[in-house]
């Protein structure tokens, strides 16, 4: 009698506490709750009926169950199924200001603070081909507040340095692809070429004199030269900088002789004169700059080299924000005025499922693998 009247104090007190959990739940606000952990007390030792949903589940009275049930789903109905962003969102660019990454991190955190309704602040963090920056996320909290915008070198870079300091499969949730676009061969105006192939011939006349910059070490500028390097079997020396920005620079002033950058960051200085185009990367001419020839028509058959960006969290963000960040960048893209922007940049709208750009990725890696053992590139 006495460990009955135990059990139904102990009923009491569950009932009681869930019904007042409710109300006090019910009297948050919406938009607020919950922002922080949430604890729940048990006001009994561990081994109890109330212990746990796991011992919960044994319980042979259905009527517990039943009582409970209405006051867990009061609270269930009070917390918000769309709670998220409700504070500002970071997102990382692991390259310098002014290159084609960060470009498409600043297109996406502007349209995604006017749809959500939140502050998505970009945050360059160059160095190491992008690995300190995307290092940063891999080791930041998975809550989607902060994001990753990646281009080729997140492909490359598992190759490249074998020994990186997160696994850029296990440590990351895809979210989308986002763009695309060719990559565009550029010369300071003084070199004597105007296409690929003068260039070709005026390499092979001056072995080991011309240089071409990069945004680094494995990124997409650094493989597009090597890629030309090898099939037009020239000797030219790589320069590597930290990011696109520094890079466009010095070959402006005319301290490296050629690159190999997006079209959507570089075409500009090329318009002003300051950089000469002399190939475009893509299987064909570019819609923006129909007048300047592929690489593949002006003097190296074959060639073909575009640059891809894509949005990424940590692992273990939840599905719900990884969904509705793909949602909304879905959104963003059906929209002419957002595509004719783009289009007018030189890069392509793309957008996927976090599925999709999941497999995109593991397709990239491993075909960056065998370019990389077949060129023997090593990490400097």
């Amino acid at each position: 009698m006495q460990k009955r009247n135990s059990s139904c104090h102990r009923l009491f007190y569950v009932m009681a506490a869930a019904t007042s959990l409710a109300c006090a739940q019910a009297s948050i606000p919406n938009e607020q709750y919950p922002n922080h952990a949430v604890r729940i007390i048990v006001p009994f030792a561990a081994g109890g009926l109330d212990a746990s949903s796991e011992q919960g589940s044994r319980l042979r009275d259905a009527n517990v169950r039943e009582s409970a049930a209405p006051a867990v789903l009061l609270a269930q109905a009070s917390i918000p199924n769309e709670q998220y962003p409700n504070h500002a969102v970071r997102i990382i660019v692991p390259f310098a200001a002014g290159g084609g990454t960060d470009l498409a991190a600043r297109i996406i955190a502007q349209k995604l603070s006017e749809s959500l309704g939140a502050n998505f602040v970009v945050d360059n963090r160059p160095g190491a081909a992008g690995i300190v920056g995307t290092e940063a996320i891999a080791k930041s909290k998975a809550d989607g507040y902060a994001l990753l915008v990646v281009s080729s070198s997140h492909a490359i870079n598992p190759a490249m340095y074998p020994k990186l300091p997160y696994d850029t499969a296990r440590d990351f949730a895809p979210v989308s692809l986002l763009l695309s676009g060719p990559t565009l061969l550029v010369a300071h105006p003084s070199l004597p070429a105007k296409n690929a192939r003068e260039l070709i011939a005026l390499a092979k006349a001056r072995p080991g004199v011309l240089t071409f910059a990069s945004a680094g070490h494995g990124t997409p500028p650094h493989m597009a030269g090597e890629l030309f390097r090898s099939m037009a079997h020239i000797d030219i020396t790589h320069i590597p900088y930290r990011g696109n920005g520094p890079a466009y620079t010095d070959l402006m002033a005319g301290q490296v002789s050629l690159m190999f950058p997006n079209i959507a960051t570089s075409l500009q200085y090329v318009k002003t004169g300051r950089m000469r185009a002399l190939g475009v990367g893509g299987k064909r001419r570019s819609v923006i700059a129909p007048d300047i020839p592929t690489i593949n028509e002006s003097g190296l058959p074959g060639y073909e080299m575009s640059s891809w960006f894509g949005l990424l969290a940590p692992a273990g963000t939840p599905p719900a924000v990884i969904n509705r960040l793909q949602q909304e960048i879905g959104r963003m893209f059906r929209q002419a005025e957002v595509r004719e922007k783009l289009f007018a940049q030189g890069v392509e709208p793309v957008g996927s499922t976090p599925q999709e750009f999941a497999a995109f990725l593991n397709a990239e890696t491993a075909q960056w693998a065998k370019v990389i053992k077949a060129t023997g590139l090593k990490p400097e």
